[in-house]
């Protein structure tokens, strides 16, 4: 029990993990997990020691599997129980073991750390390994199902612009590991790759697709609202300056001069959360994108439209008990007492909570494309 109301379990095993020895549970001093869109999610657990403590056989033995390429990962689970609802908060393989061996009658620390599963795609490389006559998102699920042993459920959205190569022209073929494929493939129609525990413990979505600001917001983060207050601190940004419109050319197949096109943000599943959007101070002229085809223009440049558009930023942090759960990345989330340019729905790109005996906090970073909500009201 971490604080009132709040049980941590944690499991670790190769592929199966299974619940941490009492042992190890009692010595767990902290734990901080790190959830960033665009970034790889990880963890750090913190244990105290003392040199006759059973953790040094078991953290030995646990950095060499983690180092061992003959050897499978060794996978760490934190599960969060609060009102008796268990919820995954993060599920990962250990990459690094640290030891910093007390003296002068205190205990020692063990500090452990890893990532989140795509550090276990990232292991072999499959260079060369052919996918003829397969679109990009079949490509994708067929690396994704290599890992189902892990829990891993591949949720793959199509191509908004398909090109399927035709095996008389060209036949695709894998370059380095399937981590580095599958996000060098997202590049290209200007996608996301990423995966995250859930729904379940146990299980994990690996997303490949746009990057999603829609959906059913989580509860409303309150400030300077007296008792219904259930932030500790929370801070505003505009920067005017961001908006950029880019430029894509596509060479003419007969006259091989290039045609400029641009390439407004105008994507259906990041609509516009604020009634103001962000000024375009800024032309961007993307020119290498004549030598690719007309469909890999036009997702270049959508990669790069949708980049430049989050003018407003926030952050912050909470405490989740008060909160009453844990706020989670990569989602919507409401505002309100902040004032009229600042209330409404943001999307929250990072969070970092921080487990420790009695506390479970959590340091937030939330993003948004324009000034003044476009919805009167937030879910609270």
């Amino acid at each position: 029990m971490f604080a009132k109301g709040i049980q941590l379990s944690l499991k670790i095993g190769p592929v199966v993990p299974l619940p941490a020895p009492r042992v190890v549970m009692d010595a767990l001093d902290s734990v901080e997990v790190r959830h960033s869109a665009g970034q790889v999610s990880a963890f750090t657990l913190s244990f105290k020691f003392n040199s006759k403590s059973e953790l040094n056989t078991l953290f030995i033995i646990a950095g060499a599997q983690s180092v061992t390429p003959a050897t499978p990962a060794l996978r760490v689970m934190l599960i969060v129980t609060m009102n008796g609802t268990p919820q995954p908060l993060f599920d990962g393989v250990l990459t690094k073991v640290e030891v910093q061996p007390g003296g002068q009658g205190q205990p020692g620390t063990v500090t452990v750390t890893g990532e989140d599963l795509t550090r276990v795609m990232d292991t072999q490389d499959w260079s060369g390994l052919p996918f003829p006559a397969m679109p990009i998102e079949a490509r994708v699920a067929l690396l994704c199902a290599k890992y189902a042993a892990f829990g891993v459920l591949p949720v793959v959205i199509p191509a908004l612009f398909p090109d399927v190569p035709i095996p008389v022209d060209r036949i695709p073929a894998q370059q380095g590991t399937d981590l580095a494929y599958i996000r060098q493939l997202a590049q290209q129609l200007g996608y996301v790759f990423y995966i995250e525990p859930g729904p379940t413990p146990g299980t994990n979505i690996a997303y490949f697709g746009p990057e999603i600001k829609v959906g059913i917001p989580q509860p409303a983060l309150n400030i300077d609202m007296d008792a219904l207050t259930n932030v500790e601190n929370l801070s505003f940004s505009f920067d005017p300056t961001k908006g950029v419109l880019p430029i894509v050319y596509i060479q003419n197949a007969l006259t091989r001069a290039p045609i400029p096109i641009p390439i407004p943000n105008l994507n259906p599943l990041q609509p516009p959360l604020g009634a103001l959007p962000t000024p375009l101070s800024n032309v961007t002229q993307l020119k290498d994108t004549a030598r690719m085809n007309p469909m890999q223009a036009i997702s270049r440049g959508l990669e790069e439209a949708k980049r430049s558009q989050d003018s407003v930023s926030a952050s912050g942090s909470l405490n989740v008990l008060r909160y009453g759960r844990p706020l989670r990345a990569r989602g919507l989330v409401g505002v309100r007492g902040a004032g009229l340019a600042y209330d409404g729905l943001y999307y929250v790109s990072s969070v970092k909570s921080t487990l420790k005996r009695g506390e479970f906090k959590q340091e937030f970073s939330l993003t948004r494309n324009g000034l003044i909500s476009i919805t009167p009201r937030v879910p609270v």
